[in-house]
Order: C-alpha cells, then structure tokens, then sequence
C-alpha cells in the first residue's frame, strides 16, 4: 500500500524551512543605499478600519507593519476573501513591489497601528546601486509564496492510494 499523503509534521518541517528572514537582513546593504532608504522611510499611523491600500491600485512603496493588526483580503470571482492577518514585523506586498506595480490585495487596520513605508521610487533606487537588494527581497517573497503553500496544504486533507487487487464489494 502507497500512502501519498504527507504528514502534518513533515509540513511543519518545510515551513520551518522557509520561515521569514529577519528585516535587517534582507534590507542589509552598503552605507549608500541604506542611507537612501532610512532617509525616505516614514512611519505611518492608521486608525481602526482604515484602509492601506486597494487591491489593483498602483503601489506606491513597501511596508513593514511596526505596530497594531491589519487584515488582508480581496475580492476573487466576486466573492470577498479574507486572506489572513499581517503583524508587526511583517514585510508587506512584496508581490507589488517587486512585480507589476499592483495590488493583489487591500489591506485594512483591525485596530490602530503603524506602517513603516518606504516609496518605490527610492527602493528602485536602492535596487540599481545595489542589485543583491532586489535578490534578497525576491527570495523572500519565494519564501513567502512557500510558507503560504504550506500553510495551505496542512489542513487539507489527501487522498490515500491503494495498490493492489481488491475485490468487487457489492
């Protein structure tokens, strides 16, 4: 008998494998960049139910989530879906940073917190004087993609396959 499921632990182990890296890290770069990106970083603070963003709007930077809980949700074949709760420390829409441009979601305050943004213009900056940047951020959102994969298939349930003869049961 072949069992194709995998089991919880195992999932659990990938995860792990693909957890967030730590914010200085990614971020780490030479004087020059870093100075750019300190210099145009500003805090934002938003009150309960505000909205960060809309999905398909243009994005205008990166955020990293200093204080309070925000929620992330969106609208799929005209169904409105939570897609899970962001906190501080997590980075925040890599996904549109580093791609199109866009949204994939809108993100909203579940209480009073704080954003830490940083303007694209000025990443893309950073980017150009220091290519390895864009190639931390880009693993992070792979890990990103992964951890959500995981996350995902761990409650699902999989079918267990079975070789062999078995008898036609009436």
């Amino acid at each position: 008998m072949e069992d194709l499921t995998i089991r919880a632990d195992d999932r659990l182990e990938r995860l792990a494998a693909v957890a967030a890296h730590p914010l200085a890290e990614l971020l780490e770069c030479p004087q020059e960049a870093e100075s750019l990106l300190a210099g145009a970083s500003t805090c934002i603070d938003f009150d309960a139910g505000q909205v960060v963003f809309h999905q398909r709007a243009s994005c205008k930077g990166l955020y990293v989530v200093v204080s309070g809980d925000f929620v992330r949700s969106a609208e799929r074949f005209q169904m409105r879906l939570t897609l899970g709760s962001v906190r501080p420390g997590d980075l925040v829409e890599l996904a549109a940073a580093l791609g199109d441009g866009h949204h994939t979601y809108t993100l909203r305050s579940l209480a009073s917190g704080s954003l830490l943004f940083l303007p694209i213009e000025v990443l893309h900056r950073a980017f150009e004087s220091h290519p390895p940047l864009r190639m931390r951020l880009l693993e992070e959102l792979a890990r990103e993609v992964s951890r959500a994969y995981i996350t995902c298939s761990i409650n699902r349930i999989t079918p267990v396959r079975r070789h062999g003869n078995h008898a036609a049961r009436p």
